[in-house]
């Protein structure tokens, strides 16, 4: 009887319960910033989604039930498709660059075979953009000469189609990369990026593609280092 009376005076007093001292405590962040000047090892090909395709699609989704009697296929242009499958910047389209959330995917997927922790990769590692394309979407540029490449694909549907995109043959890019400095060292991270250039890639058809074991595109080697 005592004990309940005693919980029911704490609880009606609140400002009476004892305080809990705090044995944790958070550090301040560090972040480090350090640059990797890159070359390519093989090509890089590129397969953004075009804008005619976001446009097709939400005429599609506007029209409703009417739009699937109205199909009509037109010419295929594959130097338009080639160049709308380019990451450009806005205020430069004559640039060309690659998502900087996918360089930084690339090293959170190279900790596989690391042994690193990727949900604290994620946290850790923050790359740096050159710029914004016209959608926004933060660019890391690609230095290189571009061509027309027409391949086959599967269409989600499995469908064999001809693809029309940009390759790089010889590429070269500088990846500015900053991280938190208590969960990860300049040597975590240069092998990180090390791993991913040679096990992981870039764009389509890199060794790590989620939908096959890729075409050995996409691949590159850090040649030098700086802050």
């Amino acid at each position: 009887m005592a004990r309940k009376n005693v919980a029911l005076a704490v609880a009606e007093n609140p400002q009476e319960e004892p305080q809990k001292s705090r044995d944790f405590k958070i550090p301040p962040l560090r972040q480090q910033v350090i640059a990797f000047k890159l070359e390519s090892t093989t090509p890089l090909l590129m397969n953004r989604f075009p804008e005619k395709a976001r446009i097709m699609m939400a005429e599609k989704m506007q029209q409703g039930q009417a739009a699937r009697s109205k199909r009509t296929r037109d010419p295929r242009d594959f130097n338009k498709d080639m160049e709308s499958a380019r990451h450009t910047f806005h205020d430069n389209p004559k640039r060309s660059g690659y998502p900087a959330s996918a360089w930084r995917a690339a090293m959170v997927s190279a900790c596989r075979s690391a042994g690193y922790k990727m949900t604290h990769a994620k946290q850790a590692i923050t790359v740096l953009s050159d710029g914004l394309a016209t959608d926004g979407v933060p660019l890391v540029e690609i230095v290189g000469k571009y061509e027309l490449s027409v391949l086959p694909a599967r269409n989600a549907t499995g469908v064999m189609d001809l693809r029309a995109r940009p390759m790089f043959r010889e590429w070269r890019a500088t990846i500015r990369v900053q991280y938190d400095a208590d969960l990860l060292g300049p040597d975590d991270v240069f092998n990180l990026m090390t791993r991913a250039g040679a096990q992981v890639g870039l764009g389509d058809g890199r060794p790590d593609s989620r939908q096959s074991a890729g075409l050995g595109f996409g691949t590159f080697k850090i040649v030098a280092t700086g802050e």
